[in-house]
């Protein structure tokens, strides 16, 4: 099987943006142009990822615009929206073109501005948020996302006695972690005194264990494996799982698993011919610290019901045995939602080059990323490793 690799990376800094959204991509499509030294001429194709642009901003038609902006027009361009996972999928699709001969060269990548520069305010972006969760059964009833992840969460606290300092031992990792990204949205640490005084927002969740609002944008170069030798900084993409799960929450056999990132992990394992165990840190989708737990227990880098115990233990910081994200994940760098994905791309690709200064893993050679959408029902996972 032909491996494609990512030679190029570039992202903003995430937090709010007044730029609008072709300005805020346009800066990082051509960040990852020129890390990997090359034009928008160069490119045979664009996959961009995009949620909730049409709710927010009253614009759908984006690929075309994309890619006249940094002048790519004439190339395919396709927009994905896959909710949280939005730019995973797109980057899953770009990885599979490119392996198959289709494409050489694809820019893909995501933007999204979620914040009141959108001139929505947060009761009204917590509705669109909601928008991705099932019409009738959940939307009714007034469950948004906050109350989605509470109830996973609360049964794993149910079922391996969890607990709410264990949550807030992951939001205290990733802003530790977050403080060392200058692009991240929150770059200051806290405490978990300060997380357990926080106000409730959907029990057993806190406000700091919720991930924020953010604007931003993220893009990498995906090149095939015959051109990867040319480029200076080639990382090679060596798997890419890609699974569903029921819908609606009601009706999953087990709220705690996240069915459907176990089933794109091992998807993700068996292409690249490793186990969890080799993985040398992650990075996953912590909308919420119980997210995170569930997350790193889906991709097997913690035992089941023994996640909270491994953030409690220092295990999954920078300096434990099982980094998960080094970024500051969404808790502290934020999550532009269709910029989510390819943002754990580039972590991964830095990560591996070693180029992340204070906030480098040690011995960084594979890394992998999890990236979910919706009430746990999408989940993307990709598997990076140092090329040989």
């Amino acid at each position: 099987m032909a491996r494609a690799a990512v030679v190029g990376a570039g992202m903003t800094k995430f937090g709010v943006h007044d730029t609008p959204l072709q300005e805020l991509f346009g800066q990082a499509a051509f960040d990852a142009l020129d890390d990997a030294g090359v034009a928008a001429g160069d490119l045979d194709a664009l996959y961009l990822g995009n949620a909730m642009g049409g709710q927010t901003e009253n614009e759908t038609h984006l690929g075309p615009r994309m890619a006249s902006h940094i002048g790519a027009a004439g190339l395919p361009v396709q927009r994905f929206e896959d909710a949280c996972a939005t730019s995973a999928n797109a980057f899953k699709n770009a990885v599979q073109a490119v392996d198959a001969g289709v494409h050489d060269i694809v820019l893909v990548g995501g933007v999204e501005r979620c914040t009141p520069e959108t001139g929505k305010d947060t009761p009204e972006m917590t509705r669109i948020f909601a928008s991705a969760s099932h019409r009738q059964y959940e939307q009714p009833t007034g469950l948004t996302f906050p109350g989605v992840f509470a109830l996973l969460t609360k049964r794993h606290m149910h079922e391996y006695g969890t607990t709410e300092t264990q949550l807030a031992e992951v939001a205290v990792k990733n802003h530790a972690h977050g403080r060392l990204n200058p692009r991240a949205h929150f770059g200051k640490e806290t405490t978990v005194e300060a997380v357990l005084e926080g106000p409730v927002v959907a029990d057993p969740f806190r406000l700091m264990d919720c991930c924020p609002f953010s604007d931003g944008a993220s893009a990498v170069i995906v090149a095939s494996e015959d051109l990867a030798d040319s480029f200076g900084a080639p990382v090679d993409v060596t798997g890419v799982g890609h699974a569903t799960d029921v819908v609606p929450l009601g009706d999953k056999r087990d709220l705690t698993a996240t069915q459907a990132a176990r089933d794109a992990a091992r998807q993700a394992y068996d292409q690249a011919d490793i186990t969890a165990d080799e993985a040398d840190f992650a990075e996953v989708h912590d909308c919420f610290t119980g997210a995170e737990i569930l997350a790193s227990e889906a991709i097997g880098f913690a035992p089941d019901g023994e996640g909270g115990r491994y953030a409690a233990a220092g295990r999954t910081s920078l300096e434990g045995d099982r980094p998960i994200n080094p970024s500051g994940g969404l808790k502290a760098k934020g999550h532009p939602i269709g910029a989510t994905g390819t943002a754990q791309i580039v972590e991964l690709a830095e990560q591996i080059r070693g180029t992340v200064g204070e906030r480098q893993v040690a011995d960084a050679d594979i890394g992998v990323a999890h990236n979910l959408g919706g009430d746990a029902a999408t989940t993307v996972v990709s598997v990076l490793e140092a090329r040989p």
